[in-house]
């Protein structure tokens, strides 16, 4: 059961007042409590009306109307939304809330509509698939804009010698660099061509602002072979997803599955020839070894 929970605003909140530092530290550890249980999806605290707005429907008009507004008992100081069991279970979570304001204050609960509410409405279920659909999509973005993609250069033996001249004549600087020698599991027989122990098997840089990821690769050749855009994600879920849709009529080139470096590794060439690399992310290493 999804609920808003709507601390309402008192006069020193809409006069801007700071809270205290206790008064701080105690929402804090009680956010803390909300996130350890797994209720709270989200919350912040709302600034003082003065520096909002309204828009005044009225027919085909509107009416921008800018605040402060004067009915303080109804205004929002700030909110959270909770995932709980019932509408009981929040009544007795927000009892456990700290007094969020200075002076004596309101905390409202209300439910949110779910789409078994209009039921009675929408027979076919149309209106729900839509609505589903359009919750699938915002999903969809927001984990999307938390992501981060990197591109993935291949040197065919000559990675380091790359590096060296990056540093040397872009300014290149190396965060991160593990040579094949150095994997903590043994690699498959006949994975590497011979000589390539001490290549490199991963290394990060930058150049810019840019961060760039690149290896050897476990064969020779006489020019990079090519990029694949390694695609950070952070949620297992979602790797899934983008994984399969990548691999819809493409190529697998090493199924999606746990690594030491990554919980969920996979690389995948679409079907537009785009090679890939989707992963979660893992622990870097303490030092850079270049």
């Amino acid at each position: 059961m999804k609920v808003m929970v709507i601390v309402k605003a008192t006069d020193s909140s809409e006069a801007g007042v700071p809270p205290t530092q206790e008064l701080m530290n105690a929402m804090g550890e009680f956010n803390e409590t909300l996130v350890k249980a797994g209720i709270m999806e989200s919350g912040d605290g709302l600034k003082p009306s003065n520096q909002g707005f309204r828009v005044r429907f009225s027919g085909n008009k509107r009416e921008v109307v800018q605040g402060p507004f004067i009915e303080t008992n109804e205004l929002i100081a700030g909110y959270w939304i909770w995932n709980v069991d019932s509408i009981e279970q929040a009544i007795e979570w927000v009892k456990k809330c700290p007094n969020p304001m200075l002076e004596d204050s309101d905390i409202e609960i209300r439910p949110f509509y779910s789409m078994e509410d209009y039921a009675d409405w929408d027979t076919t279920g149309e209106i729900a698939e839509k609505e589903q659909c359009l919750r699938d999509t915002v999903t969809m973005q927001n984990s999307m804009q938390q992501a981060t993609m990197n591109s993935y250069l291949f040197f065919s033996g000559r990675c380091e010698e790359a590096l060296n001249y990056y540093q040397e004549h872009l300014g290149a600087s190396i965060s991160m660099l593990m040579r094949f020698s150095d994997s903590p599991e043994p690699l498959p027989e006949d994975a590497l061509t011979p000589g390539f122990e001490d290549k490199v098997m991963h290394c990060e840089f930058n150049i810019a602002n840019i961060k760039l990821f690149a290896s050897d690769g476990c064969g020779d050749g006489t020019e990079i072979s090519g990029f694949s855009l390694a695609l950070t994600l952070n949620d297992p879920d979602e790797a899934h997803r983008v994984f399969n849709a990548l691999a819809k009529n493409g190529q697998i080139n090493m199924p999606l599955t746990e690594t030491f470096w990554s919980p969920l590794y996979g690389q995948v060439t679409d079907q537009f020839g785009v090679a890939w690399m989707v992963m979660l992310p893992g622990e870097a290493p303490d030092t850079a070894d270049n």
